[in-house]
């Protein structure tokens, strides 16, 4: 103790720490204050709104008056003890709390508060137990420290402080560091608040492979590829974290586990990373049905099979029956191809579209390649194959006589897509763009090549909260290098339905044939506007706007497209919305219903 006043040394902050407990979100005893309730306690002497509030939470509330003195008195302590600890914890270290009581049976309890200068931070220093870490990271923990002297002496800070510290040694490969009691002096004399924080680092880490636990059929060659890391670097929390998170993305595991080993398992004065892998049951079987006013009736089943050659694959072959699009159809997914974030998927099917443009019997095969970039980027490219037979209309004489066509198809694909929305199925706010090239050569009856381009981009605006939302899409297509007939009906653009131009048929939007069959086109514009407000509970409302235009010219026709509007009901199943639209089309032709009614998961886009 010195000439000009009280220190208090106060290791591990002592009543410091007991203040801040009494005000850090979550760790308070006491419900939150309302206006309408009767505290335990008035407060008096402190105008500060904020602090009042505290002060009031920590004391909280009483379901009555005392019913007697004693109890009242008994009251007003408890109170005076917790309102001196919120006061610690903000820097009022020389405040004076008095409680008290006023007059009868059941009488006010109160206490009165003089607040007294708010004390300062002052000098926090790191004092390292053990060997210090090496400069740069030493600087860089000072820096995540964060407390600069003159701010208010509050505890919460100085514990926080603590955790960014720790936090910041571990990520700099310091992986078993950890905070020691800390010493905070608190000098009445100058009113400032002193940390000093004991930090004992440990060595620096390095990491080995991976140590795998657990049943799992996975190959270990495939997962060592998954480390974000070589044997020999420097550990970081950010690469086991990532190697969990490219497992998880699998979808191939019951359960993964992903941690560092401890001390006592270095090898070489290196720790492996212990994964711990649990597969998911070998097969599983999905049903499910769909119906449609303009598509007719569906049942389709798909069984899938997990991780059976031990890369995380996944096989799933579909069985589906419907009045559009049946199919038999096998597809491998080996995610992490080769390397990280790379997904290859090889499917062959065999299938036959009956649709209102044409009919359709095919077989053929594809491979592509999806890479991920940054969280939601993802550039794909592949080639596919097949050879069909199509039931198309070709206007002669003027007549459409139906015209059977034998082709053979290769095509490669390049699509980029970059999400930024905040959900793939129910989005609120932010955009995503979408780019696909898909150059094509067709031979056989009607031999011709083109290339075919879309781009869609959709935004997602809340208007004042999540709750009220305008969305808006935008779709344009060209193909560049052929024409109509040429081009195979199955491979032309098309509009309207559910997905498309809502309030008309599948594919009633654009040019048709004498006989009111869909021609298709070699342009698409398509564009559509929502207003989406949650109603109640998970109950929502839509109304929309859809525009689509299909043209015999490259140009995309922005002037004069179909229309549809109508209204739509969504509920929130958790993970998305079920969503019923009805929709109608403004300018009715021959075959247009007055209505058209989608019922499918997930908003239109």
């Amino acid at each position: 103790m010195d000439r000009l006043g009280l220190v208090v040394v106060a290791s591990a902050l002592g009543m410091f720490v007991a203040s801040a407990a009494a005000v850090t979100p979550g760790t308070c005893a006491t419900p939150a204050f309302r206006h309408t309730d009767l505290p335990r306690a008035e407060v008096r002497g402190v105008d500060d709104k904020a602090l009042r509030l505290q002060l009031l939470e920590a004391i909280g509330q009483a379901p009555g008056p005392p019913a007697s003195r004693l109890e009242a008195r008994r009251r007003a302590s408890e109170a005076a003890d917790k309102a001196t600890a919120v006061l610690r914890s903000e820097g009022y270290y020389a405040s004076a709390v008095e409680p008290d009581i006023g007059d009868g049976d059941a009488p006010a309890v109160f206490v009165t508060i003089t607040l007294g200068a708010r004390f300062t931070l002052m000098d926090p220093t790191i004092a390292w137990v053990g060997a210090p870490p090496d400069p740069d990271a030493a600087a860089r923990a000072r820096k995540a420290m964060a407390l600069r002297p003159g701010l208010p002496g509050r505890a919460a800070a100085v514990i926080a402080a603590e955790g960014r510290i720790v936090a910041n040694l571990q990520k700099g490969g310091y992986a078993d560091a950890v905070a020691q009691s800390r010493e905070v002096v608190v000098d009445y004399a100058s009113s400032s608040v002193t940390p000093t924080f004991h930090v004992e680092t440990g060595e620096l880490v390095h990491m080995a492979g991976i140590d795998r636990r657990g049943h799992s059929r996975t190959q270990a060659a495939w997962l060592n590829r998954l480390a974000p890391w070589k044997p020999g670097d420097v550990y970081r929390p950010e690469d086991v974290a990532e190697l969990e998170r490219r497992l998880l993305e699998t979808s191939v595991f019951e359960a993964v586990t992903v941690s560092l080993a401890p001390a006592a398992d270095a090898r070489n004065g290196r720790r492996p990373v212990i994964v711990s892998l649990a597969d998911r049951p070998r097969g599983r079987l999905e049903l499910g049905a769909s119906y449609s006013t303009t598509e007719g009736a569906g049942v389709d089943s798909r069984w899938l099979v997990f991780n059976r050659l031990g890369l995380g694959d996944t096989i799933t072959t579909t069985l589906q029956f419907a009045q559009i699009d049946s199919r038999l159809q096998t597809e491998l997914s080996l995610p992490n191809w080769g390397r990280p974030n790379r997904v290859l998927k090889l499917t062959t099917a065999i299938y036959r579209d009956n649709t209102p443009a044409y009919d359709e019997l095919a077989v053929g095969g594809s491979g592509d390649i999806t890479i991920r970039y940054g969280a939601t980027s993802f550039l794909a490219y592949g080639v596919s194959a097949e050879t069909s037979e199509t039931i198309e209309k070709q206007t002669a004489n003027f007549v459409t006589p139906s015209h059977r066509r034998q082709l053979e198809t290769l095509a490669t694909l390049l699509s980029f897509t970059w999400d930024r929305s905040n959900d793939p199925l129910n989005a609120t706010s932010g955009w995503k763009v979408t780019a696909r090239a898909d150059p094509t050569a067709n031979f056989g009856d009607g031999p011709v090549d083109y290339l075919k381009l879309t781009t869609q981009v959709t935004g997602y605006l809340p208007i004042g909260g999540p709750d009220t939302v305008i969305a808006g899409r935008m779709k344009v297509g060209s193909i560049l290098g052929g024409d109509i007939p040429l081009v195979p009906a199955p491979q032309r653009f098309y509009a309207g339905g559910g997905g498309s131009v809502r309030g008309y048929a599948y594919q009633a939007v654009g040019p048709r044939y004498s006989d009111n069959t869909p021609e298709g086109g070699i342009s698409l514009f398509e564009s559509s506007i929502e207003l989406r407000r949650k109603i109640i509970g998970d109950w929502g409302a839509v109304a929309f706007v859809d525009a689509g235009a299909v043209g015999d010219r490259v140009n995309p026709d922005f002037r004069h497209p179909d229309i549809g509007v109508g209204l739509g009901v969504r509920y929130n199943l958790g993970f998305g919305p079920i969503r019923l639209d009805i929709g109608t089309p403004l300018q009715r032709r021959t075959g247009d219903a007055s209505v058209q009614v989608y019922l499918s998961l997930g908003q239109s886009f």
